[in-house]
């Protein structure tokens, strides 16, 4: 087997580059107060680290606790006309604080390149999260090193658009 065969994606470069811990530190501290803005405002078509792409969505939702209005801009994958959300918060052992809120109030607003709407949140069961695995680790191979770094289950959301 040749090396090019063996290595696995959490080896390379681009996964490297996102979750050192300079990077991880630069999107806790600032591109989650400000990509989700920037996202909105430019309907997708940047965000603090350069040109949206269709694998980002800002998710606005309701918080749980407050009643406020919260914005995340997280990493997708498109699926059967849905997309899907990894509650990875890059591997820390606490569940993203946006899990919890989708949980509570279900109904969010979704910007995503070019385009808003509202949509219906869902978690997973694990049978389903096992059927989409695969699929979600070759789109965003950060799980990799994600699930090395945690050993809680990893919930994974489906976002339906919700028919006006």
């Amino acid at each position: 087997m040749s090396e090019a065969e063996t290595k696995h994606p959490r080896d390379s470069v681009f996964v490297w580059l996102v979750t050192n811990p300079v990077t991880t530190w630069w999107v806790r501290t600032f591109a989650a107060r400000v990509d989700p803005w920037l996202y909105r405002k430019t309907n997708g078509r940047f965000h603090s680290m350069g040109a949206g792409t269709d694998g980002l969505v800002t998710i606005t939702m309701t918080g749980r606790k407050t009643g406020k209005e919260r914005s995340v801009q997280l990493g997708c994958v498109h699926h059967e006309g849905d997309i899907l959300l990894v509650a990875s918060a890059m591997g820390q052992e606490r569940h993203p604080a946006w899990r919890y809120n989708l949980e509570a109030h279900p109904e969010c607003e979704v910007q995503a390149l070019g385009e808003s709407y509202r949509a219906r949140a869902r978690v997973l069961s694990d049978a389903e999260k096992d059927e989409i695995w695969d699929l979600m680790r070759e789109q965003i191979p950060m799980i990799f090193v994600y699930e090395e770094r945690t050993d809680r289950n990893i919930r994974v959301f489906r976002l339906s658009r919700i028919e006006d």
